[in-house]
């Protein structure tokens, strides 16, 4: 994941407040638009072995697009980021209209071959 510093200008100083902390390169919280008058809320950390992205919106699920936005603005180019799809007793929902981009540090995500995807 990139540095979160780099992403100062999506940084939400009033969530992290309400979250109990300023945010630094580990952790924040931040508001990304991906269309007039709309934007996502995204809470980065990167601790544990992994980094991790909350992303969503009031209203709605986020979009394809408006995830791939995301992992690019979070994450470098190269690095491969994932959406999991967990057993049903591993599921926990908080949010309804939240997901999320994992990416773990120490193991590379395994690939289809390029022609499948």
């Amino acid at each position: 994941m990139k540095r979160l510093r780099e992403l100062k200008e999506y940084r939400a100083r009033d969530w992290e407040k309400r979250m109990g902390g300023k945010g630094d390169d580990t952790g924040g919280c931040f508001r990304v638009p991906v269309a007039p008058g709309v934007e996502l809320a995204v809470i980065a950390s990167s601790g544990g072995g992994w980094d991790h992205l909350s992303v969503s919106n009031p209203h709605r699920c986020p979009t394809w697009a408006e995830m791939e936005r995301v992992k690019r603005l979070f994450f470098h180019s190269h690095e491969v980021a994932m959406q999991l799809h967990v057993g049903t007793s591993d599921h926990i929902s908080i949010h309804p209209n939240c997901l999320h981009l994992w990416r773990p540090h120490d193991v590379e995500i395994p690939l289809p071959p390029k022609e499948f995807v």
